[in-house]
């Protein structure tokens, strides 16, 4: 015991207190606030819908209080091999939402022989986020395309509201953009242009964002599939950062 009361007083400086010859107090600076942080995908999300199909994108940051812990998150979550979802929120939360939402859909398709509707997974999401919105933190785009509607972009923030959308924005960097998007936007507009308009407004928003950053993950998903696309942080567009 005196040895690690020893040892333990060195590595913080001499501060040790003791009481009933037990340790009671150990400097701060072994245990810094990022430790008991959730760890969070404090983040920008984003989907358009284009006539034919949709394009969603988000950064790779993920943060545990002040601290990084990944710069490379892949955000877009692979639901059906037409249907994806952009996650904001507790990065555990989201995971473990979208797991449950996959596992369901993959039991319908398999009763149903059919691929299921982007509008029936974002009702599923939609449930899922309500039942647990007091235990749970996490807001979540579902996009993606099916036979029946085409290219569709639906919004389920924190509390499972599910309202669908032409674009919609999501986490901490959204609420920097929001000038920027509603300027931008237009309907009618092609998978490039979309492409485009969705790389610039995550690009702003990890430049004023401090939760928000790394690279921008791409993806455009219509009936022959999912194209997916990354760009680094030296191909990132750029704009006034004086």
């Amino acid at each position: 015991m005196r040895d690690q009361q020893k040892n333990i007083k060195m590595a913080t400086g001499g501060v040790l207190s003791c009481s009933t010859g037990n340790m009671s107090a150990i400097s701060s600076d072994l245990y810094p606030d990022w430790l008991h942080s959730e760890i969070k995908t404090g983040t920008t999300i984003m989907a358009v819908e284009y006539d034919g199909g949709v394009v969603i994108g988000a950064d790779s940051r993920t943060t545990r209080g002040s601290y990084i812990a990944n710069r490379v998150t892949d955000k877009l979550t692979f639901i059906t091999d037409r249907i994806f979802c952009c996650r904001s929120g507790s990065a555990a939360d989201t995971q473990a939402i979208a797991d449950g939402v996959r596992y369901e859909l993959d039991l319908l398709s398999a009763e149903t022989q059919k691929r299921p509707l982007v509008k029936v997974a974002a009702n599923i999401f939609r449930n899922t986020c309500y039942e647990k919105r007091d235990s749970a933190s996490a807001g979540i785009i579902v996009a993606g395309w099916d036979e029946r509607h085409g290219g569709q972009v639906y919004c389920v923030p924190i509390g499972g509201m599910c309202v669908r959308q032409p674009f919609t924005i999501g986490g901490s960097g959204s609420a920097y953009i929001y000038g920027f998007c509603d300027s931008k936007f237009k309907r009618g507009m092609t998978k490039e242009e979309c492409m485009e308009f969705v790389s610039s407004a995550v690009s702003l928003a990890i430049f004023r964002d401090g939760s928000s950053g790394g690279c921008i993950r791409l993806a455009a998903i219509d009936k022959d599939g999912v194209d997916r696309k990354v760009l680094l942080g030296n191909e990132l567009p750029t704009f006034f950062q004086g």
